[in-house]
C-alpha cells in the first residue's frame, strides 16, 4: 500500500519535488534552479523545456535520497508559479517561444489598449482581476501576435496553452502520447480569462483578447477524485501513479497552513509576497486595490475564494542585492549584514522592478532607493532591503482590513524568507499583530500534496489536514505605535515617489 505523496513545487526560480508522510512531514526533498531569462528591459522569460527536464530530474533525485520507488507514492500533486505563459506544438511537445514569466511587463501596451476606452476594472466584475501585465490572459495575446507560428498554429487548432501547472501535468501524462490537458480553477481564475461565478472561460473577454478558445485547457478542481491522468512506467517515477491535484503556488500555501475558515490568511514570502484571506463561497469584491481570485475546489465542493494582495518583488530583491551589487555572497547573508546596523539610517527602498503590484496596480512604477546621506551604508541598505518586504505587506493588509471590514488579528508565515528572524520581527512590529511560522514551512508543496492526497483518500478531509498543522515560532510586536507609524508614514512617501517614471 502507498504511504507517501509526491508534489512538485514548479516555482520562479527553482523546481522541487517533496515526498510527504501522513503526517505531512517531509521525507525527502530535491531541488534545481533554471535560468532567469532578460531578454529587454522590463522582459523575463523561462526555458519551458529546461523546466520539464529539471522537473524529471528532482522526482529522480528525491526518489533516490528516500530510497522509495515511485510506486509507494498515493498520489501526485503540482503547484506551480501562476500567471507564467506558455504555448507549445501538442505533435512535439516544443515550445513556440520562451515562457513569459508572471514578472515580466512586456504587455503593458497590449494593457493599455484594453484599458483605453473601459478602464483598468473592464473585466473585473467576471473575473476579480484589474487589467494588467501580471496575468496570463494578455501574455497569451502578445505571444499569438508576435510570433507567426503561433498564431497561425493556435488558429488551425495545433496549438496548446498553459501556465506551468498545464505544462507538467501533460509531460507528466504523456506529452504527445495523449496527455492531459487541464488547468485546475485557482489557476484559471489567474488568466483574466475565467468567470467567477460559472468557473468557464469568457467568450467575451476571449473575443475582446482575439484568442482562440480551443487553445485553452479544460478546468478542473483543485483536488479531482477524477483523475486527470497516470504518469508513465517509462516516465521518472517509472510507475503508474495518478495526477489528481494542482493550486497556483499561493492557494497551495493557503491550503499547506490549513486555512480552511473564513477570516483566517497567510503570507508567504518567496520571489514575491502573497496574502491570501479566506472569504468564504461567495466572492468578496475588492474596492481596494486587491484581487478576487478561487482559493481552492474539492472536488464538485462549492469553490472557496480568496481576497489577495500580491507584491512582485520580495525574495526578489535580496537576489538582486546578491548577484547585481555584490553586496552578499548568499541569500542568507543579507541577515546577517542587516543586523550590523540599529536601524535603516533613513533609506528606504521600495523594489517596483516591475511597477508595483497591489493594492497601487502602478505599472510606470520603477524602483527607487530614497533618503540617502552621507551617513548610510551597506548595513543600512541590507535593513531597507528586507525593511521593504515588511512595509509592502502592511499596505496589502490595510487594504484588506477595508475590503473585509475584518482587522487582521494574526498573520500565518511561509516560504523561503519566513527564516530570516529580523524580518519576521520586523513584520510583526509594523503590522501590530503576532506573525506565526508552522514547523512546516514547505507549505507551498505541502498544499499541493493535500490537494491531491485528499482526492486518492490518502487523507479523510480537511480535519485530518487541521491536525497536521504545527506552531513553531511566534513574534510579537515590540515598538510603540508612534515610532511604528512614523516609519510607516515614510514609507509611503518613498512609494510615492516611484510613479510615473514611465512616460
Amino acid at each position: 500500500m502507498a504511504t507517501y505523496v509526491g508534489a512538485l513545487d514548479q516555482g520562479t526560480t527553482s523546481n522541487r519535488f517533496i515526498i510527504f508522510d501522513h503526517s505531512g512531514q517531509i521525507v525527502a526533498v530535491d531541488q534545481k534552479e533554471h535560468e532567469q531569462i532578460f531578454p529587454k528591459p522590463g522582459w523575463v522569460e523561462h526555458n519551458a523545456l529546461e523546466i520539464w527536464q529539471n522537473t524529471q530530474d528532482v522526482i529522480r533525485c528525491a526518489l533516490e535520497k528516500s530510497g522509495l520507488n515511485g510506486s509507494d507514492l498515493a498520489a501526485i500533486g503540482i503547484t506551480n508559479q501562476r500567471e507564467t505563459t506558455v504555448i507549445w506544438d501538442p505533435k512535439t511537445g516544443k515550445p513556440f517561444t520562451n515562457a513569459v514569466v508572471w514578472q515580466c511587463t512586456r504587455t503593458i501596451e497590449i494593457c493599455n489598449e484594453l484599458m483605453r476606452d473601459h478602464g483598468q476594472n473592464r473585466f473585473r466584475d467576471k473575473t476579480g482581476l484589474p487589467i494588467a501585465t501580471y496575468f496570463a490572459g494578455p501574455k497569451i495575446k502578445w505571444i499569438l501576435d508576435n510570433v507567426a507560428a503561433a498564431r497561425q498554429a493556435a488558429d488551425n487548432g495545433e496549438a496548446l496553452f498553459g501556465t506551468m501547472e498545464t505544462w507538467i501535468i501533460w509531460w507528466l501524462t504523456g506529452g504527445p502520447a495523449g496527455g492531459s490537458h487541464v488547468t485546475d480553477v485557482t489557476n484559471a481564475s489567474r488568466t483574466m480569462l475565467m468567470d467567477l461565478q460559472t468557473l468557464e472561460w469568457d467568450e467575451q473577454i476571449l473575443q475582446a483578447l482575439d484568442i482562440p478558445p480551443q487553445i485553452l485547457p479544460r478546468i478542473v478542481p483543485s483536488s479531482d477524485t477524477n483523475t486527470w491522468g497516470m504518469t508513465l512506467k517509462d516516465g521518472p517515477f517509472e510507475a503508474e501513479i495518478p495526477v489528481c491535484g494542482a493550486l497556483g503556488d499561493q492557494q497551495a500555501a493557503l491550503v499547506g497552513q490549513a486555512c480552511f475558515d473564513m477570516g483566517e490568511a497567510k503570507n508567504t514570502y518567496g520571489t514575491g509576497c502573497f496574502l491570501l484571506l479566506n472569504t468564504g463561497t461567495t466572492p468578496t469584491v475588492s474596492r481596494q486595490g486587491l484581487l478576487t481570485t478561487l482559493g481552492y475546489q474539492i472536488n464538485d465542493q462549492a469553490p472557496v475564494y480568496c481576497l489577495e494582495g500580491s507584491i512582485a518583488i520580495t525574495g526578489a530583491l535580496v537576489q538582486w542585492v546578491r548577484d547585481n551589487l555584490g553586496l552578499i555572497s548568499s541569500a542568507p547573508k543579507i541577515e546577517d549584514l542587516a543586523k550590523t546596523v540599529e536601524d535603516n539610517g533613513g533609506a528606504y527602498f521600495v523594489p517596483a522592478f516591475s511597477g508595483l503590484f497591489a493594492p497601487y496596480w502602478r505599472s510606470d512604477a520603477r524602483g527607487v532607493i530614497v533618503g540617502l546621506t552621507r551617513y548610510v551604508n551597506k548595513g543600512h541598505i541590507a535593513r531597507a532591503v528586507l525593511e521593504a518586504s515588511a512595509y509592502q505587506t502592511r499596505d496589502i493588509v490595510a487594504a484588506m482590513n477595508k475590503d473585509s471590514g475584518v482587522e487582521l488579528s494574526t498573520l500565518k508565515v511561509d516560504g523561503g524568507m519566513v527564516v530570516n528572524e529580523l524580518l519576521m520581527q520586523f513584520q510583526a512590529d509594523i503590522l501590530n499583530v503576532p506573525v506565526i511560522r508552522p514547523k512546516v514551512s514547505e507549505t507551498t508543496a505541502l498544499g499541493a500534496a493535500y490537494a491531491a492526497g485528499l482526492a486518492v483518500g490518502f487523507w479523510d478531509g480537511l480535519e485530518d489536514l487541521r491536525r497536521n498543522w504545527e506552531e513553531d515560532k511566534t513574534w510579537q510586536p515590540a515598538v510603540d505605535s508612534e515610532v511604528r507609524e512614523k516609519y510607516y508614514r515614510k514609507w509611503k512617501k518613498a512609494v510615492d515617489r516611484t510613479f510615473d517614471w514611465l512616460d
